[in-house]
């Protein structure tokens, strides 16, 4: 057994599952009674049998086996469970033993809970009318779906729950009369029940695949359908996406993208999507944005449906990179799954990028890489410039490590380090290495190393030694470099967000393509990657030079301070995703001490001309960080406003309210951002034209606001209009009928600008007006309020049995804490929040914890070391009197 994780004993290994759910019981209780018969693989005789179980209660058990003609039953005499393991051991008074066939009958109960793992229910509003048969329980409607990875397939039924651990299903369940069941194969049968107004519904058996990837759901669904243009096994293949009654309409958009997406990974992988049907659900309460269930993906509504006339337009982004994201796993991860969780990285980091990959593919136009600069790299810098960081490939012992590492060093860290040595190799040759992957393991399970071997064959380069580094070892490296006429030089050590790097911590030498870019045209200088801890480049054109071409590789620059000046004034030298780099870096410097806020502020000034939504969305996040950090002195944070408003005000009067005929995407999120961050700054005629427009909308007129503006308009009245502001946007998050209306109600609702309000939100959130699945979100922007942020704070201590209670365990509490508690700049604050929790079970979010407390002195010792040096820069410029 191995030692670095808890694992079942291997004495027996599942081969097929025939798993039958019945009498399903819905009120009360919510309990299912199940059977399993499980085909096992008797490796070592033996008189017990280990498998996973949680919430699930074992009423039978035995095991039958044939040997030569004769059949022979064993009962189990002892059912015991290790609850903190999640396992039940069968005992037998005799050995199981190997013999051509020996099947494991099971006899359970489940539990249909509404924690958002194992089979749970979803609470809804029918937007059409519902079928009789659809379960209603008191006033509330109820579709019902399983959310089963990391590893609570353990609780719908008893199984062998680890991905390596593969296995084929047979699945059939009882359901009322006149709802749709679906699964991850078609429906095989569909026969009366002898159980009156039910159903027996058989589906066909799925391939080779590990428990997290099984899935069922059923409810009063519809759906729209399209084909894929490329044909599987001679004819098209349907997709579908599947929404309760009365929604089908809004899944247009991802229908359009799926089948496209579907036939593009299908020739770059080089196999054929392995199953019969491709099925997207949208299910309304989800704890993730989506999961990738072979053959039947379900999301977050947000993350997959689109009403092109009532949604903001950002939500377009996110819906066709959602699905992109989902369907690259049907190859990668669930045709071929990582070995163990440590690797997780690998179904996750990859389909980031190809999401991405694919995403660039349909809407070029969109501008992916600069997005993908501003979010995947800068989240993953964010994180992994942190002490508490983990390496990409992290040991994993048990379940409540595996949910935690579904972070953005196993997604976002993945993605770019897989960005940087696809864009070093080439980007064909790379995906030549993967479809070479995928064709050795396919239905099995493979590690990093198989992924490296396949990628070096199809490259010709050792791919382990240059990329072992960067997915073992903690951090990453930041390049310093120092100019002479002619050269540079350039030293990589590694980068923490709150400095003071320790020689122990600095061990590391990464392989560094180093991406320069020089002279009056920026060309590629074609230099070498930087392979030692230092280095010396000569014969350089220095009157322009920047490090990190596109930004591809994963590593902060740090620049003399005057070169600093000089790019912001070559600005048109520079792609979109060199600038992202450039402003997000700075920032960085300046937060780890290797730079300041006044260069910061200096550099910053450089791009009131420009244009670009992805540059100005980076901007401003760097500047929120820096007002939020030092924004506690009301003198410095009206400083702080003063530059900030005369920064945004020439593009936001430039970029209007009203939309023009055949605008870009991007100029349209770029009016949303603008008209948002001006508002909250004061811009007079924008506050003023929020507020008319706020009013027309509550008097009835819904197209007062057009729907991409709402964010914008919501926090702008909420900011200048107080409680009854607040009340009215509470009052459109009760009643809108818009797909993402809540989140965008919720996210405004968080911008109060008193204590008082700020808990009055979160009595009324967690008085159960907000889903679980959204509950993160009013802590998350009252976090990121510096107004009233400790407000957050106070009321986890005073409430904390009830919210622990409320939150569950795992993904919903970690994210709650971790969003709402990481943005305070004050060692009290930090010591408070450790004392608080040093006697309290952490497991499940003790990673969280731990980014909260690094964070929290990283921002304190950046407040501490540049207050004096912001507040001088503020006066000498004129922004504080």
């Amino acid at each position: 057994m191995a030692s670095d994780r808890d694992i079942l004993p291997t004495d027996v290994k599942p081969i097929h599952y025939a798993i039958s759910l019945f009498d399903l019981q819905f009120g009360g209780d919510w309990k299912y009674s199940g059977k399993v018969d499980i085909d096992l693989e008797v490796k070592n005789s033996t008189k017990s049998i280990t498998l996973n179980t949680l919430n699930v209660k074992v009423h039978s058990a035995e095991v039958l086996s044939e040997a030569g003609k004769t059949a022979s039953s064993v009962k189990a005499s002892k059912i015991s469970y290790n609850e903190k393991a999640h396992q039940c051991t069968l005992g037998f008074d005799q050995a199981i033993s190997g013999s051509p066939k020996a099947v494991l009958s099971i006899k359970f109960e489940g539990v249909i809970n509404d924690q958002m793992a194992g089979m749970s229910r979803a609470v809804y509003k029918p937007t059409a009318e519902p079928s009789k048969s659809t379960v209603k329980v008191d006033d509330k409607y109820y579709m019902f779906s399983t959310q089963f990875e990391a590893t609570d397939a353990r609780q719908a039924f008893p199984c062998f729950d680890e991905p390596n651990l593969k296995a084929t299903f047979d699945f059939e369940m009882e359901i009322p009369e006149g709802q749709t069941a679906l699964s991850n194969m078609p429906v095989k049968e569909t026969k009366k029940s002898k159980r009156d107004g039910f159903q027996v519904v058989t589906f066909e058996t799925t391939p080779k695949m590990s428990t997290y990837l099984l899935a069922w759901a059923f409810g009063d669904f519809e759906y729209v359908e399209d084909f894929t243009k490329r044909k599987y096994n001679g004819k098209n293949l349907p997709v579908r996406v599947y929404t309760t009654k009365g929604l089908k309409e809004q899944g247009r958009l991802a229908l359009e993208a799926a089948h496209r997406i579907i036939d593009l990974y299908s020739e770059k992988f080089q196999i054929d999507y392995p199953l019969p049907k491709a099925d997207l659900l949208a299910v309304h309460e989800f704890a993730m944005g989506a999961m990738e269930n072979w053959g039947l993906v379900t999301y977050r509504s947000t993350a997959v449906l689109f009403d092109e006339y009532a949604s903001d337009q950002k939500y377009k982004n996110r819906v066709v990179y959602v699905v992109a994201h989902e369907l690259a796993h049907q190859w990668f991860g669930n045709l071929v799954t990582m070995d163990w969780w440590n690797e997780l990285w690998l179904n996750e980091g990859f389909a980031t990028w190809v999401g991405w990959y694919a995403v660039d593919h349909l809407h070029p136009e969109w501008n992916v890489w600069g997005q993908f600069v501003g979010d995947a790299v800068q989240t993953a810098f964010g994180l992994d410039g942190l002490r508490t960081s983990h390496p990409i490939e992290v040991p994993v012992r048990d379940a409540l490590e595996v949910n935690q590492i579904f972070d953005a060093i196993s997604y976002s860290k993945g993605s770019s380090v897989i960005r940087m040595l696809a864009s070093h190799l080439g980007v064909e040759v790379f995906l030549q290495g993967v479809a070479d992957y995928l064709k050795a393991h396919q239905y099995s399970n493979a590690t990093t190393n198989d992924l490296w071997a396949a990628v070096s064959k199809a490259s010709g380069q050792d791919i382990k030694s240059v990329m072992d580094p960067w997915i073992r070892k903690i951090g990453f490296p930041v390049i310093t470099v120092a100019e002479e006429p002619g050269q540079i030089s350039v030293r990589q050590s590694r980068f923490l967000s709150a400095g003071e790097v320790r020689s122990e911590e600095d061990e590391t030498t990464w392989w560094i393509p180093l991406g320069l870019k020089t002279g009056p045209q920026a060309t590629d200088a074609k230099r070498e990657p930087l392979l030692e801890k230092q280095d010396t480049y000569r014969d350089l054109d220095t009157t322009f030079y920047k490090i990190n071409s596109d930004q591809t590789a994963f590593y902060r620059t740090n620049y003399p301070p005057q070169r600093l000046i000089e790019l912001s004034k070559s600005l048109d030298k520079l792609t979109v995703q060199d600038k992202i780099g450039l402003v997000g870096d700075a920032a960085a410097m300046a937060l780890a001490g290797e730079g300041t806020t006044a260069a910061v502020l200096s550099f910053m000034e450089g791009f009131a001309a420009e244009r670009n939504y992805l540059v100005w969305s980076e901007v401003l996040s760097s500047l929120g960080k820096i007002r939020s950090t030092f924004g506690e002195d009301e003198k410095v944070a009206a400083g702080l406003r003063a530059y900030s408003l005369k920064l945004v005000t020439a593009a936001t009067e430039d970029v209007g309210w009203d939309k023009k005929p055949d605008e870009d995407w991007l100029t349209g999120q770029l009016r949303t951002l603008l008209l948002r961050t001006a508002g909250s700054l004061g811009h007079e005629t924008v506050v003023k034209k929020a507020h008319e427009q706020f009013e027309s909308f509550k008097a009835g007129d819904k197209k007062a606001i057009d729907p991409s503006l709402r964010s914008s308009v919501f926090q702008t009245v909420i900011r200048t209009g107080g409680a009854q502001a607040y009340h009215d946007v509470q009052d459109e998050y009760l009643h809108t009928t818009s797909v993402d209306g809540k989140e965008i109600a919720l996210t405004a609702m968080g911008k109060v600008q008193t204590r008082d309000l700020a808990k009055e939100y979160l009595d009324w959130a967690f008085a159960g007006n907000v889903a679980t699945q959204d509950i993160h979100t009013p802590g998350s922007s009252l976090g990121n309020n510096s107004k009233v942020n400790i407000a957050v704070w106070e009321y986890v201590k005073a409430n904390w049995d009830m919210l622990s209670q409320k939150l569950g365990v795992g993904v919903v509490k970690e994210r709650f804490l971790r969003t709402g508690l990481k943005h305070y700049a004050s060692f009290e604050v930090e010591k408070d929040i450790q004392d608080f929790f040093k006697d309290k079970d952490t497991g499940g979010f003790d990673r969280g914890l731990a980014v909260v407390s690094d964070t929290i002195k990283g921002q304190a010792k950046y407040k501490e070391r540049d207050s004096a040096i912001v507040k001088e820069w503020l006066s000498a410029h004129g922004y504080m009197k």
